[in-house]
This record gives C-alpha cells, structure tokens and sequence, in this order.
C-alpha cells in the first residue's frame, strides 16, 4: 500500500520549534541535493525523522528511524488542527516533538562525542527535521538538515538509477529453472567478483513460486533505494555479474534503463543436467513442500496458463508426496518453455554466450563453475580496457 504525502494541514500542525512546514532556505547546517550514495559516507549517523509507516515504505539506505511524531501521534494532531484550531494543534505538535526529540537523545544519542556528525531528514526538509537539527546543533553537535528532505531525494535517485544502470556492463548468468544461478551468483560474491543479485533485493526467487517464507517483498521504493546502494558500491571498469532476470520480480519491477543494459549485456549459460536441477529445486523450495496448502494454492496460480487438467495432476502429484515427479513436470512443462521464449527475445548475446556445465550442485561445485566464470569475466574486463584505451 502506497504511503501517501503528508497533507497541507498535518504538516503545518507538526511543526514545533520552527514554524510551517515549508523548505527553508538553505543556511548553515543545510545540505544541498543531489545526495550521492558517496556523499553520504561523510556523516556519522543518518536520522529519518519521519513516522514509522513512513520510514517502513522506504528510506535512505543506512538511515534509522527516530519519529518526531510518531503515527498515531502525526493523526491526533492532524485530527486537532482540522477540527479545532492551528494554535492548539501545534501547541499539541510541539510537546510530541520535544518529548520525542528528548527520547531520541537520551537512549541512542547521549554517549555521542561533540566530533559526532549527523544528517538529519524529513518528509521535505521541513519542521520535522528542521526541530532535530535544531536541538542537536544547540547541544553542540555538526548536526545538518538535508535539504528537500525525503521527496527531493526520490526525485534525484530515479534519475540518478538510470545514470548508474547504463555506466556498468553486465554479465548475465541464464540457465533454466533450478540451474542453480542464485548459488553460482553467491559463490561468485565469496570470491570477489561485483554481483547485483536482484533477487535477494527482491526477496523472491522470480517465479510464480517464488515468494520467500515469511519474507515480504519490499515496497517498489525500498527495493529501488537498496538498488541504488547497491549499483553506487561497484566500479565501472570491471564487469557485474547479474542474474538474467525477466522485468517483474514477484510484484517488483527492474527499471528500465537497468533490464536495457542488461539485456545487451555479455551471457553466461550455466548448464545443469536436469538429474540435479529436481534435487536442488526440491532444496530451494522445500518450504512449500512443508507447507501443502500453500503449495495448492500457488499452483492454483498457474490456472491462466495450463488446463484444469494438468493442474489437477499436479494436485495429485503434490497429495502424493511425488516430489521428483512433480517438480520434473513442473520443468518440463512450464519453467523450460516459458524460459526458452523469453531469453532469446530479450538477451542479444545469448546465442553466443560461454557455456557453463554444472558438475555437481553442492560448495565444490559452484566454487569450480564460480572459477570459470571468473576467468570468462577476466578476458571480458580486458577487452572492455583495451576499448576504452582505443577510443
């Protein structure tokens, strides 16, 4: 559910030590925007000063929350500012503040040395933030405001996504269903190659079976803000491992400009016979295997696309315990041919991309095809300097 922009009348009544709710020219102990994610490195702490169901939608990779004026708090003063008037709404407004500011300091700021250097933000660089920034610049810490507060940031990390996507080149490991990418992904990061591994940001596996065990996906804006962090750590002139991932994670869409770049990308083809990509499955997705109710209704899904039939046979399949030949049907019938057809449509090299052959799906195996794959990814980083060099 989308959080919706603090109103005209609840931000005007949370303001406190500073009046309105307007951003403030910019003076000392102001930060200017565009943030970079390197910028941020300069400060101490990262301070979100707005409500919990604010900060829970998203917030700045790194930053804690310490509410002003928490949820129920923000609808009791809005509530009193439009029935009864401004002045005792912000009478209101003001004792939250200062009783939550006090809080703040008193348990996670009181051992803090006076060198401490914290940036300190809300909705738009506004009363809430500005209140923060105030007592703490008082006290005598290099406390500063940021500037346009959280709305502004969103506004510059789209476009700033688009700029990151585009300055990288990506490797993208294809494989069928239950190849095991997201291990050779992981056994890759071990050994130090740059990985963006969309799925773990995503929490989900990318398929209609995908959904993580009591792990919900995060809002839109969250997992865009994690990508941001994520493409800002990695160095331009060595290649990044991705997983070729289709444009919906579970309910999450990859941006644009990333799937663009990915899809022009260099491939990998990890190969798995399919006597080893069942058992890995049936590892991966062992959770729904426990849990047959869940799995019903996740193959109820695949409704639009299979008859009432063949559903019906998975049932069985599922009811029975028939582990390995469900998941073998599953392959066969749905995971292989849906792949086959979006991979040649979208990823231009796969057709001659390095092949891969996975020997065996415990740590020795994914370590050897980790090698291999760094070794492709070396000579590809060589050619990408050689380029550059000739441009």
């Amino acid at each position: 559910m989308t959080q919706p922009a603090p109103t005209k009348s609840m931000a005007t009544a949370a303001a406190s030590l500073p009046s309105g709710d307007s951003p403030l020219a910019l003076r000392s102990g102001m930060v200017r925007q565009p943030l970079r994610f390197s910028d941020l490195a300069a400060y101490d702490c990262i301070i979100d000063t707005r409500s919990q169901a604010e900060y829970a939608l998203d917030h700045i990779p790194g930053a804690i929350s310490c509410p002003v004026l928490g949820d129920d708090e923000r609808a009791q003063v809005g509530t009193l500012y439009k029935q009864t008037s401004r002045f005792d709404a912000k009478k209101l407004g003001a004792t939250m503040v200062a009783r939550n500011i006090a809080n703040h300091i008193e348990t996670l700021f009181q051992n803090k040395p006076i060198k401490w250097r914290p940036l300190i933000y809300c909705w738009r660089g506004g009363a809430r933030s500005a209140a923060m920034t105030h007592v703490m610049r008082q006290i005598g810490w290099d406390a500063t405001q940021l500037e346009g507060g959280y709305k502004q940031w969103r506004a510059s990390l789209v476009l700033d996504l688009d700029r990151l996507a585009v300055s990288f080149h990506f490797i993208a490991v294809c494989g069928r269903t239950g190849s095991g990418k997201s291990r050779l992904l992981d056994a890759l990061s071990t050994n130090g190659a740059q990985v963006l591994d969309l799925e773990k940001l995503a929490a989900h596996k990318g398929s209609v079976l995908g959904d993580l065990p009591d792990q919900p996906q995060p809002s839109q804006k969250k997992f865009e803000s994690t990508l941001w962090a994520a493409l800002a750590k990695f160095d331009a002139s060595q290649p990044v491992f991705v997983e070729a991932e289709s444009k919906k994670i579970g309910v999450l869409r990859v941006p644009q400009a990333l799937m663009a770049q990915m899809w022009v990308g260099e491939c990998i083809d990890l190969n798995t016979p399919d006597k080893l990509r069942v058992p890995l499955l049936r590892e991966e997705y062992a959770h729904l295997i426990a849990n047959p109710t869940l799995l019903r209704a996740k193959l109820d899904c695949l409704h639009a696309l299979h008859t009432k039939e063949k559903i019906a046979a998975w049932h069985a399949l599922a009811a029975n315990a028939e582990w390995n030949l469900l998941v073998r049907e599953l392959l066969v019938a749905h995971y292989d041919p849906a792949y086959d057809k979006s991979m040649f449509r979208h990823y231009a090299n796969i057709g001659r991309s390095e092949m891969i052959v996975l020997d065996n799906i415990d740590t020795a195996g994914f370590e050897h095809a980790a090698a291999h794959a760094l070794v492709y990814a070396a000579a590809f980083a060589k050619k990408m300097a050689e380029r550059a060099r000739n441009r």
